[in-house]
């Protein structure tokens, strides 16, 4: 996996546009736009699928309102400030890669190719990891704040989004199960390993009781030896009756594809909640 950080003038412009205002200046800006330009505003609005399909090569039908935007003084500032956000993005990523490509696949167990982030400004405070219609695309827009005291985050929270884009539309009736599971595996596990403090209480609170209860076979993906099983309910704050849960010995040779399959194949078998000891 690799990460390619990337300020593009059309998606930024675009989420400036039809985003929350980030400052009065941009508010007042898109006003007199509309006021003035109606018809192009509302043409541009449709432009955003059609930027993601192909950032690189795009070329609006009508560059009115893109050009409007690119001669403001205003907008000359706020993409003197995305670059310098994309630059700290960047070195975040460069000084954590080395461990976190290889960690990543020995969780995932498959590739994930190389991924765009387009980068717009942080005040923007979104996440857009959208498809064209009819087209999966290795891109996402990423304009959250990063936070200085645990830069990690910053590298969970996005292969978090990553990941979950890749299991877009992957058994959409259990979705919670297939969301708990990626929270497992990134916001979990992914991040256990690079702070080398666990996080396997974080997350969604709703999908806590649920992780608790795919824990054990979890573990058992992961290749954990019985055990051992101790040591890592000690580590994560988690118990189980290890009694309860026959080794599965053939979890360990699956990707994170073939682990949700079996969760969900044998959900009636091993979301038993009556049986699962919380502390």
């Amino acid at each position: 996996m690799n990460l390619r950080f990337i300020v593009n003038d059309y998606i930024l412009i675009w989420n400036l546009l039809f985003q929350a205002s980030i400052s009065e200046n941009i508010h007042k800006l898109k006003q007199k736009i509309w006021i003035n330009y109606k018809k192009e505003y509302n043409d541009t609005m449709k432009d955003n699928p059609v930027i993601l399909k192909d950032p690189k090569n795009f070329i609006p039908n009508d560059d009115t309102i893109y050009n409007i935007v690119l001669e403001t003084k205003e907008y000359e500032n706020i993409k003197k400030d995305t670059e310098k956000f994309r630059i700290h993005l960047l070195k975040i990523w460069d000084d954590n890669k080395k461990k976190a490509i290889p960690e990543l696949k020995s969780i995932l167990r498959f590739d994930v190719k190389l991924y765009n982030v387009l980068v717009v400004n942080a005040k923007l405070d979104i996440i857009d990891v959208t498809d064209p219609k009819g087209k999966k695309v290795n891109t996402i827009v990423w304009g959250k704040n990063y936070d200085e005291k645990n830069p990690i985050q910053t590298i969970v929270k996005l292969i978090f989004e990553i990941v979950k884009k890749e299991t877009k539309n992957y058994h959409e009736d259990d979705s919670n199960i297939v969301e708990a599971i990626i929270e497992l595996a990134i916001l979990n596990e992914f991040a256990t390993r690079m702070s080398k403090v666990s996080n396997y209480l974080t997350g969604n609170n709703t999908l806590i009781y649920l992780k608790k209860q795919i824990y054990p076979y979890w573990l058992m993906y992961l290749g954990v030896a019985e055990k051992d099983f101790q040591t890592y309910m000690s580590r994560d704050n988690i118990i189980f009756d290890t009694s309860k849960y026959p080794y599965e010995k053939q979890l360990k040779k699956l990707d994170l594809y073939g682990f949700i399959d079996f969760c969900i194949r044998n959900k009636k078998y091993i979301l038993k909640t009556n049986e699962l000891e919380i502390i």
